[in-house]
Formats: C-alpha cells, sequence, structure tokens
C-alpha cells in the first residue's frame, strides 16, 4: 500500500468520526503529526488524500466538512508560519476547497473568493495548495472557472495571475478538456500585463516570473505551434523580464526532447 493510500484509509475513519462527533481535533493532530513539517517537503500525499476523502464524502456530510475547510483556511502565517507543522492546516484545507467544489456547487462562489484571496498569502506551500485547488476545479467544471480567472489578470496583481497560470498549466487540465488554446490566451493575457507595467521590481513580480518560466512551456506542449509563434513574437519586443522567461522555458525537456528543430532555431534569436 502506497503512502497516499495509507493516508486515505486513516483519513476516511477520522472523516467518519468527525461527521458525527464534529469534533476535528483528532483530524488536526494527524495532519501535524505527519505533516513532515519542518523540512524540505511537506506531506503532499496526505493532502492529496484529505482532498480525496471529501471529494468521496455524500453530499449531507460536505456542509460539515466545509465548515472544517474554512476553519482551517483561516490560520493566518503567525500562527502557522511557513515550516511550521501547523501550515500544513490551511495547506490542507485549501487543497480540498476544490474537491468541495466538485461535490457541489453550493459554495463556488465563497471558493473562488477564498481562492483568490489565498493566491496572496506569504506562504508558498499555500500559494501551490492554491493552483491544485484551481486544477481540480478546471477537470471537473472548466468552462465557468475561466470565466473568473480571466478576471483575475488585472493591473499589477502578480500573485493573482501567477495563480492562473499555475492552475491552467497542467498536463491532466490541458488534455482532459482541450484548453491549451485557452490556456495560451490567458498566458498572452498575463504578458501583455508585464509589458504595459512599470511596476516590475517587487519579490511578488518575481514569483510570477520564476512561474511562468515553466508554465508557458507546459501550454506550448499542448499547442505547439501557436506557442513556439507567440513565443517567437514575445522575443521582438526585447524586454528583459520577458527573454529570461523565454530562455528558461527553452530549457525544459518537454519541449527540448519532443520539438528540438523548433527549440533550436528559437534559442538562435538570443545569439
Amino acid at each position: 500500500m502506497g503512502k497516499k493510500n495509507s493516508h486515505k484509509n486513516d483519513l476516511t475513519r477520522l472523516v467518519n468520526e468527525f461527521v458525527n462527533t464534529k469534533d476535528g481535533h483528532p483530524i488536526i493532530d494527524y495532519f501535524t503529526n505527519n505533516s513532515n513539517l519542518p523540512g524540505r517537503r511537506a506531506n503532499i500525499e496526505m493532502a492529496t488524500a484529505f482532498s480525496e476523502v471529501v471529494e468521496e464524502s455524500s453530499v449531507d456530510d460536505i456542509d460539515t466538512l466545509w465548515n472544517f475547510c474554512e476553519e482551517l483556511i483561516k490560520i493566518t502565517p503567525i500562527d502557522a508560519p511557513t515550516n511550521d507543522p501547523n501550515e500544513i492546516l490551511p495547506f490542507c484545507g485549501t487543497k480540498a476547497l476544490g474537491s468541495i467544489g466538485v461535490v457541489t456547487e453550493n459554495y463556488y462562489p465563497k471558493i473562488i473568493a477564498y481562492l483568490k484571496d489565498l493566491s496572496n498569502d506569504p506562504r508558498w506551500r499555500m500559494r501551490e495548495a492554491v493552483g491544485m485547488a484551481i486544477q481540480k476545479l478546471l477537470i471537473n467544471n472548466s468552462q465557468k472557472l475561466l470565466d473568473e480567472l480571466e478576471e483575475w489578470i488585472v493591473n499589477d496583481n502578480w500573485l493573482e495571475m501567477r495563480a492562473v497560470a499555475a492552475g491552467i498549466a497542467h498536463p491532466r487540465v490541458l488534455e482532459k478538456n482541450n484548453l491549451g488554446f485557452f490556456a495560451l490566451q490567458l498566458h498572452k493575457d498575463i504578458f501583455e500585463a508585464i509589458l504595459n507595467s512599470t511596476e516590475r521590481k517587487s519579490d511578488n513580480f518575481k514569483i510570477l516570473r520564476k512561474g511562468l518560466c515553466y508554465t508557458l512551456s507546459v501550454v506550448t506542449q499542448a499547442v505547439p505551434d501557436e506557442g513556439f509563434a507567440y513565443m517567437k513574437q514575445l522575443v521582438t519586443y526585447n524586454d528583459r523580464d520577458i527573454n529570461l522567461i523565454i530562455r528558461e522555458n527553452l530549457k525544459k525537456n518537454r519541449l527540448k526532447k519532443n520539438f528540438p528543430k523548433k527549440v533550436t532555431e528559437l534559442t538562435k534569436t538570443f545569439s
């Protein structure tokens, strides 16, 4: 039995008990005791197992689980700073928001509002959990969320744009719902916002830039002709930040192995 399945068995039992008792402390203790924090890598398998248990719960139980997850995501960076064992609590709660959105649409507006707010969280793991929740929602209900994500690309909201890029640039999302062209359009909107901005010195912009250094290659793999054509267009701006993003994407094996000729041709433009 793998780690995730082992956690899933434990959490299935704990969640069933919680639904009956409304006492979430056993789940919280389980999360913190198995968080792998402090450490380089949090227990993502456990968080995934919890989100799956939530997704497989009955609709009648979702209200109770929603209240529990809502309490978790409200745990602040002060009470659960980065790399503290308690950080796993809002991480698990955030990741599970996507699962709740799959089970019922009752909380959908609140879920989107929370994810948008949490995309600005100073803890990088929380921002990763937002991306995971977006991916879950996109796989199961793409168009409704896509309309919402377009509205996140505004002004200099760098972390919200980062959440959009990271959420949609996932192979499962792109393959299942054939979203390559729309994902590329969202990236075009983000790059347009970058080119139109004079505020690029902040840490938040650097976080977005780092994310785009891989997300564009994921999208380009899905729609290679259009993706490479757009990167070629971006190079013509001779923008330092944009060129850095293009160079980093061209280094990714997903492009180098599958489209060596296109990568070589585009790389030569930097020579």
